[in-house]
């Protein structure tokens, strides 16, 4: 945001760096009560009053009352007036696209299936052409999209705007994915981890807000998480932070992708699964799998469990390092509820390094497959610009 307009120390520019935090705070945190917003920023009541009337005025933010603790607050959010963003989650057989507001509320939704070896050049003109669709039929102008929020079920590297380790996504390697959708669309493009998202929407949306530490764990035809910890979402050097799929669980397992063996993504993710009864129960979706153990079949509640061994050596090790106070359960396996997390909390317990004061809590997201297309919007507004016009007209 713009500072230093005018001299420093004077009561404009501290006035400016004041309205500077709130807004800040208000981006990355969402909608929060005025009283909220002076916990978080240390300005007095009276301060933060003044500034959020001078806001409103300004068409920046929009106010309304709610009830917290059984009294009326303010409650104060960015306004539609600033723009809007796309969210696009692209899994491994799934595209999702969003349209967000500045408040995080979704204003538009597309689902579409993808073929199992969905290349680069097709998905990001779907994607595109589906934006465009979206907004008109929305009644928005294509200039109101400030930009995008991309998640991809693979490791990305900022640095080169490409996907970390390559041969994990095929037809993806070596695609600069922000700047080809970037050029598609004509508006600033940026691209996560979709466990990543996931966790950065559960944080700010879901189950994990207001958690000062959470692991998100995306269990589907792949496997991974996002690491939550002091506000932020670690992504490590190279964009591999918390790829636990790719951690090994089974000495001199089947092959993976990764060029390594017996790693938890092969012996957990929904092929495996439901392979694994083709003998006893023949061809079934995961969501048979699921939904026959919920009626009580042993078999099917047997692979969950197994599963969920498997899956806790891996968050047994992520634990112990990381020591979050919550681990959030999403993705496919994740409808199985307790079929899953009751083992789950069982095989992390007895493999990491039990704390029986304080364990880590394990709760099943909120969001379910918005997850991450939801952390996506968060992710597009925290990191792209609001329209200069805007911010100097509120400086």
């Amino acid at each position: 945001m713009p500072v230093n307009r005018v001299p420093p120390g004077s009561q404009s520019s501290l006035r400016e760096a004041n309205r500077a935090r709130i807004l800040d705070i208000i981006r990355r945190l969402g909608a929060m009560t005025q009283v909220e917003l002076a916990d978080a920023t240390g300005l007095s009541a009276a301060t933060i009053s003044i500034i959020v009337n001078e806001l409103v005025g300004l068409g920046i933010v929009t106010t309304s009352q709610t009830t917290r603790s059984g009294r009326r607050a303010t409650q104060v959010m960015l306004s539609r007036q600033l723009g809007i963003v796309a969210g696009i989650h692209f899994s491994s057989r799934t595209l999702r696209v969003v349209l967000g507001d500045p408040s995080g509320t979704i204003i538009a939704s597309q689902r579409m299936p993808l073929p199992p070896d969905h290349r680069s050049d097709t998905d990001l003109d779907r994607a595109a052409h589906l934006i465009w669709d979206m907004l008109e039929a929305s009644g928005a102008q294509q200039s109101e999209l400030l930009g995008v929020g991309l998640g991809i079920c693979s490791p990305y590297d900022p640095r080169t705007d490409t996907l970390a380790v390559p041969g994990l996504l095929r037809g993806w390697d070596e695609v600069q994915i922000a700047a080809s959708m970037s050029r598609r669309l004509g508006k600033p493009v940026v691209v996560d981890n979709d466990a990543n998202l996931a966790m950065l929407g559960e944080s700010r949306f879901g189950i994990a807000r207001g958690a000062d530490s959470a692991v998100f764990v995306l269990i589907g035809h792949g496997i991974g998480a996002g690491i939550f910890a002091h506000g932020d979402i670690l992504r490590g050097h190279a964009g591999t932070a918390g790829e636990i799929g790719h951690i090994r669980v089974v000495e001199n397992g089947s092959l993976c992708r990764c060029g390594n063996r017996g790693c938890l993504e092969m012996m957990v993710n929904s092929s495996a699964i439901v392979n694994s009864l083709r003998d006893t129960v023949g061809n079934v979706t995961l969501r048979d799998v699921i939904s026959m153990a919920r009626e009580g079949d042993i078999g099917c509640s047997r692979v969950i469990a197994d599963a969920a061994f498997y899956i806790g050596i891996a968050l047994s090790s992520l634990v112990n390092v990381v020591n979050p106070a919550l681990i959030v359960i999403g993705g496919e396996l994740a409808e199985a509820g307790p079929i899953l997390t009751a083992p789950l909390e069982t095989s992390i317990e007895r493999q990491s390094l039990h704390n029986p004061l304080f364990p880590p809590r394990i709760e099943l997201s909120e969001l379910d497959s918005d997850a991450a297309v939801r952390g996506a919007v968060a992710f597009a507004f925290d990191s792209i610009p609001l329209p200069v016009a805007v911010l100097e007209e509120s400086a």
